[in-house]
C-alpha cells in the first residue's frame, strides 16, 4: 500500500471529498463534470488507511443526493429503495482499491495491474449498482435478466471511463508528487 503521511492523507481524504461533493449531481450550473463517485471511493480505499473514511464518504454522497433531491435540482428518479445497493457497489470499489493497495509496488507494472484492478472493481460495481436499480427500484415493471443484460454495454463502458479518467489524475498526482516530494510523501510523520 502506498504509506502516506498522516498529513499527506488528511490532504487527500480532503481533496477526494471535494471532487466527490464538485461532481455528484447538479449542484454547480455552470460546472458539468462527469461524477467522480466510483473512482473517489476506489482512490480511497488505495490511499487512506482509515476504515470510517468509506463511511464517512458514504454518508457525504448520501446527503448530496437528499439535498439535492428536497431542493428540486435533481429528480426522485433514482432515490428508490434500491438506493441502498450502493452501500455493496462503493464497497466493492473501496474494497478494490484496498486490494490494490496491498499489490502496490511503486513500478510501471503496477500501472498496469491498476488497470485491471479498476476495470473489475467498476464491472462489480456496475453489477450491484446497476442490477439492483433494475431489479429493486420498482421502476421497471417486470425485470427480467434477458432486457437487463444489454443495459450492461449501454452503461458501463460510460461509468468505467469516467472512473477511469479520475483514477488516471490521481495516478499522476501519485508520481508527480513523489517525484516532487520524494520519501517525504510517503515516510513523513504517521
Amino acid at each position: 500500500m502506498p504509506i502516506l503521511s498522516t498529513r499527506a492523507q488528511l490532504l487527500t481524504g480532503i481533496a477526494l471529498a471535494l471532487l466527490l461533493a464538485m461532481t455528484r449531481g447538479s449542484h454547480f450550473a455552470s460546472i458539468n463534470l462527469p461524477s467522480a463517485s466510483w473512482a473517489v471511493f476506489f482512490l480511497a480505499g488505495v490511499l487512506l488507511r482509515p476504515r470510517w473514511v468509506f463511511a464517512g464518504l458514504f454518508v457525504l454522497a448520501s446527503a448530496l443526493d437528499f439535498s439535492m433531491m428536497t431542493s428540486g435540482t435533481v429528480s426522485d428518479w433514482c432515490l428508490s429503495p434500491a438506493y441502498w445497493m450502493l452501500v455493496p457497489a462503493y464497497a466493492s470499489l473501496w474494497l478494490g482499491g484496498r486490494l490494490y493497495a496491498g499489490w502496490h509496488r511503486d513500478t510501471l507494472q503496477s500501472l498496469l495491474l491498476l488497470a485491471a484492478v479498476v476495470a473489475v472493481s467498476a464491472f462489480v460495481c456496475y453489477l450491484i449498482s446497476g442490477g439492483g436499480f433494475y431489479f429493486f427500484s420498482g421502476r421497471y415493471p417486470e425485470p427480467t435478466l434477458a432486457a437487463w443484460l444489454p443495459r450492461i454495454a449501454e452503461y458501463y463502458p460510460r461509468f468505467l471511463s469516467n472512473m477511469t479518467f479520475y483514477v488516471g489524475v490521481g495516478s499522476a498526482l501519485y508520481i508527480a508528487s513523489l517525484a516532487l516530494f520524494g520519501q517525504r510523501l510517503s515516510l513523513g510523520a504517521k
